[in-house]
């Protein structure tokens, strides 16, 4: 008997591991596409933002829809984007490490904010976007936490 063994090599300066790739992060989006542009902007991580360069991608997820643990996971805590209280209703998320990386999912309500999480089980529920930010292509936010592009992990 053959037992094929997956080796995670971790790249130090970049803090991510060659060869690992999110699965599906959103409900009705099993391929993670990236938020085009609309009015509000784009989607890409280094897209320009008010007075910020956007450290993160968006992951077209619609408002209310499962969010999606995409590999063996714990989380470690909540993470939360804003301190404006006019965005509260969407200010709320992870951090999380697995595969060796660490990561921030950021409009989530998440259904707990520490422990381990198994691939593909449910990690919460999209806010509603919509309510702070009309119009806008709902997403979720994916930050890696040394801002580097998660792209290529997609």
């Amino acid at each position: 008997m053959y037992v094929c063994v997956c080796v995670c090599v971790c790249v130090s300066m970049l803090g991510v591991c060659d060869g690992v790739t999110f699965g599906q992060l959103c409900s009705g989006n099993p391929t993670n596409r990236i938020r085009g542009s609309d009015k509000w902007g784009v989607g890409h991580h280094g897209a320009r933002r008010t007075g910020h360069t956007h450290n993160g991608v968006d992951i077209v997820c619609q408002d209310g829809a499962t969010v999606y643990a995409p590999f063996d996971l714990t989380i470690e805590r909540r993470a939360r984007p804003y301190t404006d209280p006019k965005k509260a209703a969407i200010n709320n998320g992870i951090l999380a490490r697995g595969q060796g990386v660490c990561f921030k999912l950021f409009y989530v309500a998440p259904v707990k904010v520490s422990g381990s999480v198994a691939a593909g089980q449910r990690l919460g529920v999209l806010l509603p976007m919509q309510q702070v930010y009309p119009g806008i292509t709902s997403h979720l936010h994916l930050e890696l936490c040394d801002q580097s592009d998660p792209t290529p992990y997609l």
